[in-house]
C-alpha cells in the first residue's frame, strides 16, 4: 500500500485514463468536471493555489488528446481564469493565463458559431449582430467567452486598445442574460453591474444601471454569492460615496457562511477582500 501525494494523484488519474477505452471521453469530461467543482468548491484557497497547477497541465493534456472537446475546454477556460485572477498576483503571470483562459473559450464557442470567432475584430455593428443571434444552446460558451475576456482586458488594463474591447465583451454578457437573467447564479449580471459602474455621475456616468445588475446579481445568487457584494461595494458605493452601503455590504460578507456549491473558492476570497476594504482610509 502506498499513501497518494499532491504529485502522484495527477499522474494516477492520467494513467488511469490511459488505460480507458471505449468510455474515454465520458471519463475525461466526467474528470474535467469534477476538477473545475472540486476547485471552486475548496475552503483553502492555499490548497488550490498550490494544487491546481498539476491540476492545469493535467486538463492541458486532456485538451491536447481531444482538441474539439466544449466540456473540456469550458472546464480548462473556467479553471485558467478562476485560477489567474484570484490566486495569482504576479501581473506578467496573470497575462499569460487569462490568455489560456480565452483562448480554451474561444475555441469551444468557435466550434459551433464559427461566425461569432470571424466577426471579433469586425467593426462593433457586425460583432453585435453576430452576438444577437445566439440562441440557448450555446449560453456557456458565450458567457465564458465572456467572463476570459473580462478577465484579459482586465489583466492588460495599461493598454487602451485592450480597454477599447470592453464593448464587445458588455455585447456578450447583455446577450447572456437577454437569453438567461439569472444565469451563473447570476455572474452575468454581477460583471456588468462592474462594467456599467465605472463612470461617475459628475463626468456623464450612469452608476445606477450597475447598481440594478448589482442587484440582480444577489437576487439570483440568493445573497450566497459573496464576491458580488464586494463589488457592489466597490465599484458602486465607492463611485458615489455612499459610506453606510458599503460598510453594511462589507459586514454582511465577513459575517456569512462562505460555504456555497460553485461559490465557496470565491466567497473565501471575497471574505478577505471585505476585511481589506474595510480597513482602506477610503472615506
Amino acid at each position: 500500500m502506498f499513501k497518494l501525494t499532491h504529485w502522484r494523484l495527477p499522474l494516477l488519474l492520467a494513467l488511469l485514463l490511459s488505460m480507458l477505452s471505449g468510455c474515454a471521453s465520458m471519463a475525461t469530461n466526467s474528470l474535467a468536471t469534477n476538477l473545475s467543482s472540486a476547485m471552486l468548491n475548496q475552503s483553502d484557497p492555499e490548497i488550490v493555489r498550490s494544487g491546481a497547477p498539476a491540476y492545469l497541465l493535467l486538463l492541458d493534456s486532456l485538451i491536447t488528446e481531444s482538441n474539439d472537446d466544449p466540456v473540456l475546454l469550458f472546464a480548462g477556460a473556467r479553471l485558467y481564469s478562476a485560477y489567474g485572477s484570484g490566486l495569482v498576483k504576479d501581473p506578467e503571470r496573470q497575462k499569460g493565463l487569462a490568455q489560456k483562459a480565452l483562448d480554451y473559450a474561444s475555441r469551444g464557442l468557435c466550434d459551433s458559431q464559427p461566425g461569432l470567432c470571424e466577426k471579433r475584430s469586425a467593426p462593433f455593428s457586425e460583432f453585435q449582430a453576430e452576438v444577437a443571434q445566439i440562441g440557448i444552446s450555446d449560453i456557456e460558451g458565450l458567457y465564458l467567452m465572456a467572463t476570459t475576456w473580462a478577465g484579459w482586458i482586465q489583466a492588460h488594463q495599461d493598454d487602451w486598445n485592450a480597454v477599447a474591447q470592453l464593448p464587445k465583451v458588455e455585447t456578450l454578457l447583455q446577450r447572456v442574460i437577454n437569453i438567461k437573467p439569472g444565469y451563473e447564479q447570476g455572474r452575468a449580471q454581477l460583471y456588468l453591474g462592474v462594467i456599467r459602474s465605472q463612470v461617475p455621475p459628475a463626468l456623464g456616468g450612469n452608476p445606477e444601471i450597475g447598481r440594478r445588475h448589482f442587484e440582480q446579481a444577489l437576487k439570483y445568487s440568493e445573497g450566497r454569492d459573496l464576491i458580488a457584494k464586494v463589488e457592489f461595494a466597490r465599484r458602486y458605493a465607492r463611485l458615489v460615496f455612499n459610506q453606510a452601503l458599503h460598510d453594511r455590504l462589507l459586514n454582511e460578507v465577513i459575517a456569512a457562511d462562505p460555504q456555497a456549491p460553485g461559490l465557496t473558492l470565491s466567497n473565501v476570497i471575497a471574505q478577505r477582500q471585505a476585511r481589506e476594504l474595510l480597513a482602506d482610509d477610503y472615506f
